[in-house]
């Protein structure tokens, strides 16, 4: 089994990655190797936030290890909240505050004019390089979110094709479709081909 560290404290987002690596791979978060502090994010993309946080856990441990940074890209609002997406309520991070504060801003849009994408970049680093995968889920936001289910924006968010949320998918439906899965999925075949070598 080989060991990678995730470069997040989110344990939603652990599941989510442990369930698309499957067991071949034990995916550490920093805290199971003694590190409880702040992950840096500090840059203006979230490409750039993506290989920050990487870099970071890898100075860290030495370790084989992996980051993501997502967005949400809202048209009608000239693409925020974008890398602020985590935060835009406000400090501390808080996910109902933020998809009021994103309905809001949405008051009075139609649906048509809701289109929207989460953009996902991930970061990996071993042996010091650097390779990054992208992934993209094209949607709209629905007019008020649904109850229970999914984290972040995925009460609001209908990805294209569908007629319900990303929240009222099962975990392996969603990780088919959304911007973390396809991102993940091409580390992962980076992965095995790497070890094919």
């Amino acid at each position: 089994m080989k060991e990678i560290v995730f470069a997040s404290a989110n344990h939603n987002k652990q599941a989510e990655v442990r369930r698309i690596f499957g067991p071949e791979y034990c995916v550490m978060l920093p805290e199971d190797l003694g590190f409880t502090g702040n992950i840096p994010e500090t840059h203006e993309t979230v490409r750039e936030n993506s290989e920050q946080k990487a870099r970071f856990v890898w100075d860290l441990f030495g370790k084989p290890c992996f980051s993501d940074d997502t967005g949400l890209e809202v048209d009608a609002l000239g693409g925020a909240p974008g890398v602020y997406s985590a935060r835009y309520a406000g400090e501390p991070s808080n996910p109902a505050r933020n998809i009021e504060k994103l309905l809001r801003e949405l008051e009075g849009v139609p649906y048509e004019k809701r289109t929207a994408r989460f953009r996902c970049v991930v970061s990996y680093i071993e042996k010091g390089d650097l390779t990054q995968f992208e992934g993209i889920c094209e949607g709209h936001i629905n007019f008020a979110p649904v109850e229970g289910g999914g984290f972040g924006y995925d009460p609001v968010f209908v990805a294209d094709g569908y007629d319900c949320t990303l929240a009222e998918l099962t975990m392996e439906e969603k990780n088919k479709i959304s911007h973390r899965g396809k991102a993940m999925d091409a580390l992962v075949c980076h992965l095995s081909q790497s070890r094919r070598r």
